[in-house]
């Protein structure tokens, strides 16, 4: 596979005319953007339609696609939206989602469309849907279904809904239209990018929301009482990103059940995601191994125990039904040697994080530059870090359990380090990250843009102002492709194809 680089962007985080980066126009003028830098991966959050907080980490479903992707100029070239539907969109901010306004007006219009598809879709798009709707039953018949009942229920999570159990047939159909729609999209947008030779890596959370299709139509997979509300739940204990821990509330797996049928529901979750891209960061990997177990109802994580995970006995029963695995190990915080060697057992490359390089003075530090390996993939920093301009400026930024003295002398390591004054830190760590003998890197495109904390996209512990950052369509100018590109160039990462 030879030494690669690319960028980390969500398709939230596109620019567009509908409120909320989707997979139209602005997606495929960024994978030319990517092809125009020598960059071979995009790496993306989950896909999956979210929850709580708007978080792609608390999807509805493990295997849906999420509605609010779905490009409402795609649909009015297909003819299931008029022009005259787009031009009333509302004012929208360019750069951050308004979830409370965009996701009325595209629900609205994706109603519409489906409307009109089962009205007037010619015989070949409705093969195509009857097809599709074939391919993905063994999930899609139980997420529309959940779907058209959360939306029949005020959107209440399913433990609070009525007592009637069929929802409307025509929502359902509708349900499954919107799937239809994102797939064939993003199936389109994939092959582009394939053909300009970028890999798309996705991500898999290691567990799923409890308000989810997932755990409302396998309740016997998951610690539930009865009354099915998670009796424990995950979480991480007190680390760099929270001193009380993180409660991420998430119900805990019944994994002795799993294993009775060969961890069946995992084998499908991880088969539909390598569908859908070509390599998948395996995130929280360390819960494999072991995982943080917090009694159910508790706000923080402070209360828990370690509890052993399912091991080698999953990805075993993976590579027997799916072969090689094109995982990323996400082996971030408490890490302890169980979990490298279960990481190394089958080869995965583990993650590097820059911003994590100078809170110590040991040498032995696996975060320092020259300590990597070439099997792990380095980023400046992940969705969970703040960016790097506002990790250098904010010495508070990222690191609640850092004292602002010692976040000072932090930064003073790092540009002792870098042999830097500092006035571009962001292009320095791009630097330091593609030089390094790590055999692939991903920057942040916040990094690339060398935007500060306004443009960061997650806080860890918090449930405010996550998940909403865009970019604006005139940031990407050729001078950035340019110098991204060189930088590629000199450190031998550029793709075969350039110059």
């Amino acid at each position: 596979m030879g030494r690669q680089s690319g960028i980390l962007l969500h398709p939230t985080s596109l620019p567009g005319r509908s409120g909320i980066g989707d997979l139209g126009a602005g997606a495929y003028r960024f994978v030319d953007f990517l092809a125009e830098a020598g960059q071979t991966l995009w790496q993306v959050l989950p896909l999956g339609p979210a929850g709580y907080g708007n978080s792609p980490y608390q999807s509805l479903s493990s295997m849906a696609g999420n509605p609010l992707l779905v490009s409402l100029e795609a649909l009015a070239g297909d003819g299931w939206l008029a022009a005259a539907d787009l031009a009333r969109a509302p004012d929208f901010p360019a750069n951050r989602v308004d979830f409370g306004a965009v996701i009325p007006y595209k629900e609205r219009l994706l109603g519409k469309a489906a409307r009109t598809f089962f009205e007037r879709a010619g015989e070949g798009a409705r093969r195509e849907f009857d097809a599709f709707c074939a391919d993905t039953r063994h999930w899609l018949d139980a997420y529309a279904r959940f779907a058209a009942l959360k939306a029949a229920n005020g959107g209440r999570a399913w433990t609070e809904w009525s007592a009637r159990h069929e929802p409307d047939p025509a929502a359902v159909e509708a349900e499954r239209f919107i799937q239809f729609a994102f797939f064939r999209q993003w199936n389109a947008l994939r092959r582009y990018a394939g053909a300009a030779g970028i890999e798309i890596i996705g991500d898999l959370p290691i567990f799923v929301a409890h308000d989810s299709c997932d755990v409302w139509a396998n309740k016997e997979l998951f610690d539930l009482d009865a009354d099915g509300r998670p009796r424990t739940i995950a979480g991480v204990p007190p680390d760099y990103f929270s001193a009380t821990g993180q409660c991420w509330g998430n119900p805990l797996y019944r994994w002795d059940r799993m294993a009775e049928d060969g961890y069946a529901w995992w084998i499908e979750r991880v088969r539909a995601t390598l569908e859908r891209v070509d390599r998948v960061r395996l995130d929280h990997f360390r819960g494999f191994e072991k995982y943080y177990e917090i009694p159910g109802g508790a706000s923080t994580a402070v209360v828990g125990r370690w509890v052993a995970g399912p091991g080698a006995r999953l990805f075993e029963a993976f590579e027997r039904a799916l072969g090689k695995l094109p995982f990323i190990a996400e082996d971030l915080g408490y890490i302890t040697p169980e979990v490298h060697a279960l990481r190394d057992r089958f080869g995965f490359p583990g993650m590097r994080v820059l911003q994590f390089a100078f809170g110590g003075a040991s040498p032995d530090d696996p975060f320092r530059p020259y300590n990597y390996v070439r099997n792990c993939v380095v980023y400046t920093g992940t969705h969970d870090n703040d960016t790097t301009l506002g990790w250098f400026h904010n010495s508070d930024s990222g690191a609640s359990t850092l004292d602002p003295a010692e976040a000072l002398l932090e930064r003073a390591r790092a540009l002792r380090y870098l042999g830097t004054e500092g006035s571009e830190i962001h292009w320095d760590f791009i630097r330091a990250a593609l030089a390094s003998v790590a055999d692939t890197a991903v920057i942040p495109l916040q990094d690339v843009l060398g935007l500060g904390s306004e443009a960061r996209m997650n806080r860890p512990a918090s449930a405010d102002n996550n998940w909403v950052w865009r970019f604006e369509e005139p940031s990407l100018i050729p001078r950035l492709a340019t110098r991204l590109g060189d930088m590629t160039e000199i450190y031998g990462r550029l793709r075969a194809s350039r110059g």
